[in-house]
C-alpha cells in the first residue's frame, strides 16, 4: 500500500466513523415524533363504554366511572397501585377530572368476553398522551369493564440515584 492509498483509506475511514456518529441522533430525532395510529370505528356497544367513561370523569364522578366495571374489575392506572373491586376504583379515580378524549386502536369480541386497545388525551390537541387496554366482559347483555390498564405516552425518567440527589 502506498503512503497515498493508506492516507485516503484514513481519511474515508474518519468521514465514515463521524458519520455514524452523529447518524443515531439524526434516527433518534425523527423516531420521537411517529406517525399516530389511526382510530378505528367501535361498534355501538364498545363505543357506549368508551363515551360514558369521558362523560363520567369529565364530570368528575368518579362512582359513575366505577359502575362501567365489573363488581370484581381492576383499575389499573399509570404510577398508582392497582384497585380491585368498583369502591377502591372509585376511590382511585376521584380528584378533579378533566376533558377526557379516548379513541379505539383497535378492538376484539368474543362470546363474553372482548378488549379495546385505544389512546387517550386531555382537551381538544392533537397527538396522544398515552395509551389503555380495556378488557371487557358481558353481563346480563351489557359490556362492562374488567380491567382497564392505562400509561403514560411520555419517556420514562431513570430513577434518581442517592449519591445524584446528596451534596458532595
Amino acid at each position: 500500500m502506498t503512503v497515498s492509498a493508506h492516507s485516503q483509506l484514513r481519511f474515508g475511514s474518519l468521514f465514515v466513523m463521524l458519520l455514524v456518529s452523529h447518524a443515531p441522533r439524526t434516527i433518534v430525532a425523527q423516531a420521537v415524533l411517529p406517525a399516530p395510529a389511526p382510530t378505528v370505528t367501535l361498534p355501538a356497544e364498545f363505543d357506549r363504554v368508551l363515551r360514558d367513561y369521558e362523560r363520567g370523569w369529565r364530570a368528575g364522578k368518579p362512582d359513575s366511572v366505577a359502575q362501567l366495571f365489573t363488581a370484581d374489575g381492576y383499575a389499573l392506572p399509570n404510577g398508582k397501585a392497582p384497585a380491585h373491586g368498583r369502591a377502591a376504583i372509585a376511590a382511585t379515580y376521584a380528584g378533579p377530572g378533566g376533558d377526557l378524549r379516548l379513541r379505539a386502536l383497535s378492538y376484539a369480541a368474543s362470546d363474553s368476553v372482548g378488549y379495546i386497545i385505544g389512546a387517550y388525551r386531555y382537551g381538544a390537541g392533537e397527538g396522544d398522551m398515552g395509551k389503555f387496554v380495556l378488557a371487557l366482559r358481558k353481563q346480563g347483555g351489557r359490556w362492562m369493564i374488567g380491567a382497564d390498564m392505562d400509561n403514560s405516552s411520555a419517556p420514562r425518567r431513570p430513577p434518581s440515584s442517592p449519591s445524584s440527589s446528596s451534596p458532595q
